[in-house]
């Protein structure tokens, strides 16, 4: 989300609790639970035009099969200084030094955490779908240590993590049992804006919930980057508690599962997400099979054409998506893609902030050849990519990782001499020491601002003292007389804003769109 949205995004999560339980131990309730066949079996919900009388007959037949997933683990507990350590060191040298927990022991304190989130079953032998962020550790790596699934009638199984992808932040879990009710999988893609849903969970884990509104809208993004970018929203309350649960359309098909809001308190204000069956179905296919899920990748860092950049490349906003970076010998690099490239279609599609690269690419199949048409220079181009199978999220933080530091606060100018001043920028040639000052990595080329008037669009944009412009209407730059022919350049011909490439210490490089101020 931009800094221009007001509201906060959060995971509908499971109430999260500390819980110093001290051991106490469920016990577990067997036997068999529920229907033979579906709970949203076609012919025992026959669709229905407009909206019903009431929602009572179809939340009972659906109810039995939205589950409570509560979960458990050991989490560290931060060490505190013990004043007698020192003391009672003197009689007993042997005493081992810090991380104890107080007590004289040498294992560090832990507590016991968890959280409830919900889930549905999709099949009478007990598989069991939820969120990824419901089983993760608290530490954002790893799972919980124990899960527990708890349906309507109050029976409890310990559950099996079978698979989970932290992408989608999808998670399969298996429980043992029979004939369990269950409900089967919608068509999302025929959802339309305004459609009745219904959304049946564990709000605040007050058990099961139901709660009724309309689609608000579809393909909505909160974080404008991913290949999962892509949620149906719904005025259906969605709470903490929620995560994981379903979102049926009128027919009992699950169309959605919940998994975020968008909230200022944390609470439903009528903003709630979630991920639609469409783009959830085949991952959870492939956790069945205990494969990986199958996406596509590019290996292309991009960039929306905003209202901020569209002018500087002389394209309407919302047209494509710019190249930021590439990552060497993926197959964006492999097929001539180039820093400051405009992809403005994937296969023929538009990409439009409904439908991203990211988006697209992620669902062609792995393999397969398409075509890019860019736009570089100003000029249209077609290249030929074969989609490559996207890596894991471990492997791409990896490739991804930043330089780490921030920008110096130190007196930078005094190393260049008269800077020279455009954009309502001052401007030195990078030097070594002026690199290490602003923490760039040695092998950084360009431009560096020494300074910036505040009253400019420079710094409405975001940039400041210690940013590194690398090229200016794509063309590398390397001294400031190289930005202020750019500028002019871009002036004369008619522009009203120039596309900076501008990097910064710790993160990866930018585009930015700056208004040229009139002479």
């Amino acid at each position: 989300m931009t800094s221009k949205e007001s509201g906060k995004v959060r995971y509908a999560y499971g109430v999260a609790m500390a819980l110093l339980l001290g051991g106490t131990a469920f016990s577990l309730a067997t036997g068999e639970a529920g229907a033979q066949v579906a709970q949203n079996e076609p012919s025992a919900l026959a669709p229905r035009p407009g909206a019903p009388l009431s929602f009572a007959d179809l939340a009972a037949r659906l109810q039995p099969a939205v589950v409570n997933i509560s979960t458990k683990q050991r989490v560290p507990v931060k060490a505190q200084s013990d004043p007698f350590e020192e003391f009672f060191r003197r009689f007993d040298p042997n005493q081992p030094q810090g991380g104890t927990d107080n007590s004289g022991g040498a294992q560090p304190r832990t507590r016991e955490a968890g959280s409830l989130g919900s889930g549905f079953i999709i099949s009478p032998d007990g598989y069991v779908v939820t969120n990824n962020h419901l089983i993760q550790g608290l530490t954002g790596s790893g799972t919980v240590d124990s899960v527990t699934v708890i349906t309507t009638d109050r029976r409890e199984y310990v559950a099996r993590i079978v698979g989970r992808d932290e992408t989608s932040d999808l998670a399969l879990l298996k429980i043992e049992g029979r004939n369990l009710p269950f409900v089967k999988w919608g068509d999302s893609t025929r959802a339309r804006v305004g459609d009745w849903v219904l959304a049946i969970g564990n709000p605040y884990g007050l058990g099961g919930t139901v709660t009724a509104g309309i689609i608000s809208a579809l393909h909505r993004g909160i974080t404008g980057v991913g290949a999962y970018d892509r949620y149906i929203q719904t005025d259906a309350a969605i709470n903490m508690g929620n995560s994981g649960g379903p979102m049926f359309d009128l027919n009992g098909n699950v169309i959605g599962i919940n998994s975020a809001l968008i909230s200022p308190t944390g609470a439903s204000v009528g903003i709630g997400l979630a991920i639609p069956a469409e783009a959830a179905k085949p991952v959870i296919d492939a956790l069945v099979r205990g494969q990986r899920p199958s996406r596509g990748y590019l290996g292309a860092s991009l960039q929306p054409v905003d209202e901020d950049l569209a002018p500087s490349l002389g394209i309407p906003k919302d047209s494509g998506e710019i190249v930021r970076s590439l990552v060497p010998g993926a197959p964006g690099a492999a097929a001539g893609l180039q820093q400051g490239d405009v992809i403005v279609k994937v296969n023929g599609q538009q990409v439009t902030p409904d439908q991203t690269v990211s988006y697209l690419i992620a669902n062609s199949p792995v393999g397969s050849r398409i075509p890019l048409e860019i736009i570089r220079g100003g000029r249209r181009a077609t290249v030929t990519v074969t989609v490559a199978q996207r890596p894991t999220e471990e492997a791409l933080a990896k490739l991804s990782g930043g330089t780490g530091g921030s920008a110096s606060d130190g007196d930078t100018s005094a190393v260049a001499n008269a800077p020279q001043r455009t954009l309502g920028l001052s401007l030195a040639p990078l030097t070594p020491e002026l690199g290490r000052a602003a923490n760039l990595p040695a092998t950084a080329h360009g431009v560096i601002i020494t300074a910036v008037d505040p009253n400019a669009n420079a710094a409405e944009q975001g940039l400041q003292r210690g940013d590194l412009i690398v090229s200016v209407n794509n063309q590398p730059v390397s001294t400031p007389a190289h930005v202020i022919a750019a500028v002019e350049a871009a002036r004369k011909a008619g522009r009203s804003s120039v596309l900076l490439l501008v990097q910064r210490a710790g993160t990866p490089a930018v585009f930015v769109g700056v208004n040229i101020a009139a002479k």
